[in-house]
């Protein structure tokens, strides 16, 4: 979608034979991919330490009582994360998408 009104702004902006058209129909996204894989390749040459990912994975899953949990990702809202209300039905932790805690039903035997 975003791609298609792209084209659609860079085809007007040429019939009026702005400036504007000529610079976004020249731009090169592939700087993005490359921005991307940059950001991405840091966290891979340091083998000593660990990932954010791996850092997340060696907490336990959190057993609480209910259903539905709501993950903040912190305690402090000015560190966490928008609220997510997670359903905890199947067997398997369900993992936040924002921070990637893990949380799983408690159940009583």
């Amino acid at each position: 979608m975003a791609s298609s009104l792209l084209r659609s702004l860079v085809s007007r902006s040429r019939g009026r034979s702005s400036n504007v058209g000529a610079a976004l129909s020249t731009r090169n996204y592939s700087l993005v991919t490359n921005q991307i894989s940059n950001h991405t390749a840091k966290w891979m040459q340091d083998t000593s330490k660990k990932s954010p990912m791996e850092l997340i994975n060696e907490i336990p899953p959190i057993k609480v009582e209910g259903r539905i949990v709501a993950c903040e990702g912190d305690t402090d809202p000015a560190l966490g994360h928008p609220i997510e209300f997670i359903c905890l039905d199947l067997k398997e932790p369900a993992v936040c998408k924002y921070c990637g805690l893990r949380y799983v039903q408690a159940h009583h035997h």
